[in-house]
């Protein structure tokens, strides 16, 4: 069951300083973190989810009226609906950014894992995503139908190295993003012609807790230090996606990979 973060309801006092509005999936950490923060520098309002309403009302403190989060699965068609519409209820416009980045990992060879687990990655990564996406491209294209070329419109879509490179050590969850990718640049070409941008971001590897939650051992993230050290942050990427979204709007980037310079496969 969802649940909307209600410490921050109401209007944003000036919501026209915003120079954009974005939502972002798994906003209290990782890629999607360090993201809402980036967006805040960059004068965008940001509507973030998650979750855990507690770590959402803590980047609302921290963060102030920039920031409004919706707590709730990102994988609950409801709660998509609540961060489309709290865009518009708390910055009074529609958003115009929004980043497709809640998701999970699953680690283990192809004859180890556990397919029942798989199951709740693959509702998560690939239909959650594919729902967020669906609507919002129907809110945007809408939205564009009024204001290409004069303002740009974005989804992006955090994809991985291991949706373009078969990884033995995680290729179940590979397989999620090879579907995300393939989705997202369906869906590019369907509204980039309706003046909205599809980007895919995809990362390397990411110290965060992804590895943890993933289920990678302590020797395999010791081995991703020693080979492909120093490894990325979130920060590396969410620069990334904010130079993307700030191109002008006949401009666009519709696939980036980032690895750490020393990281050659996957």
């Amino acid at each position: 069951m969802s649940q909307q973060n209600t410490s921050t309801q109401g209007v944003s006092e000036d919501s026209s300083r915003f120079s954009r509005v974005a939502i972002v999936t798994g906003a209290t950490s990782g890629i999607g973190e360090a993201t809402v923060r980036k967006f805040v520098q960059s004068g965008y309002g940001v509507i973030g989810n998650a979750r855990s309403a507690d770590k959402l009302e803590a980047l609302a403190v921290e963060l102030g009226d920039a920031f409004f989060g919706v707590a709730g699965d990102a994988g609950d068609a409801s709660v998509i609906d609540q961060l489309l519409d709290a865009a518009q209820a708390y910055f009074a416009r529609p958003a115009d950014i929004v980043v497709v980045n809640a998701g999970r990992g699953l680690g283990g060879l192809m004859t180890e894992v556990d397919l029942a687990e798989y199951e709740q990655v693959l509702k998560l990564n690939v239909l959650g995503a594919a729902l967020l996406m669906q609507k919002a491209a129907q809110a945007l294209v809408e939205k564009q139908a009024a204001d290409f070329p004069r303002q740009a419109a974005d989804i992006v879509v955090i994809g991985s190295v291991v949706g373009r490179n078969i990884s033995p050590f995680s290729a179940v969850y590979g397989s999620t993003k090879f579907a995300v990718q393939s989705l997202a640049e369906g869906l590019r070409r369907e509204v980039g012609k309706k003046g909205v941008r599809v980007t895919v971001i995809e990362p390397g590897i990411v110290v965060s807790g992804f590895q943890d939650a993933a289920g990678y051992d302590d020797h395999l993230v010791d081995k991703f230090n020693t080979d492909f050290g120093p490894l990325l942050y979130g920060a590396d990427i969410a620069n990334a996606i904010d130079f993307v979204v700030a191109q002008p709007s006949h401009i666009h980037i519709n696939e980036l990979m980032i690895r750490p310079t020393r990281q050659d496969y996957p």
